[in-house]
């Protein structure tokens, strides 16, 4: 099923939604209107999906991505050798690395999607709820809003195209000291005792890894936050 199937789709169970419940989209406070009611449906959507990526960032997709990653490098190599493709480690390399890229690139496109979502989350929030009108508890829901976008542009902009640059450099760096191309235990750690460079690079790495996780940990802590605020809304 393509996106156009899938957005039909979408778009048909929402009509139907209208059509069974009409006054649903214009229910709310006095002198509420259409947009305000669209800002509403907006808002909810959009958080919805940000909520459901960056739950899956934060807990699925690591661990998930990481085991692709492990598997393909020894699949590859297993097959090289059994079909004696010489030199089997430089394809195990090229394709180990291309699965790390390919593992930043899906990163990118959902951070992209959560930042999309989140943007038109605060602006729909902002809308129904102007600064000035709002109570306390509104302007700090607007602010988690606000970091989650902040924390997902952060990654999306600046940490996800470091960690590639840094992986790229680092698989360099493994080619020319000769390792890297075993299959279960690495030398790397040895190896980092005898080439301060390339101990330099994992520390580098690592550190924006862990900035990385953090951002994504404290835009999913504040959607969090906000679905809290939102559940307290609801009249089951």
């Amino acid at each position: 099923m393509g996106w156009a199937a899938r957005f039909l789709t979408a778009a048909s169970f929402l009509a139907a939604g209208v059509l069974f419940a009409p006054r649903a989209l214009r229910l709310g406070r006095s002198g509420d209107g259409a947009p305000a009611a669209a800002s509403r449906l907006a808002h909810l959507l959009a958080f919805a999906i940000a909520w459901g990526a960056a739950l899956w960032v934060s807990s699925v997709g690591a661990s998930v991505m990481f085991n692709i990653t492990r598997k393909v490098h020894c699949l590859i190599s297993c097959s090289t050798r059994k079909k004696n493709i010489q030199p089997p480690y430089r394809i195990c390399r090229d394709t180990s690395l291309g699965v790390c890229r390919e593992k930043c690139s899906i990163h990118s496109s959902i951070f992209m999607l959560i930042s999309v979502c989140s943007a038109i989350s605060v602006a729909a929030f902002a809308y129904v709820h102007p600064w000035k009108a709002s109570s306390t508890i509104e302007r700090y829901q607007l602010g988690f809003l606000i970091l989650a976008l902040g924390c997902n542009l952060s990654n999306l902009l600046v940490f996800t195209p470091m960690m590639v640059e840094m992986m790229t450099k680092k698989y360099k760096m493994e080619k020319d000291l000769g390792i890297g191309t075993e299959v279960g235990y690495s030398r790397n750690v040895e190896m980092a005792k005898k080439s301060p460079a390339l101990a330099a690079m994992k520390w580098k790495f690592r550190m924006i890894h862990v900035l990385s996780t953090l951002a994504s940990l404290m835009a999913f802590g504040s959607l969090a936050m906000h679905s809290w605020y939102l559940s307290s809304k609801l009249d089951l």
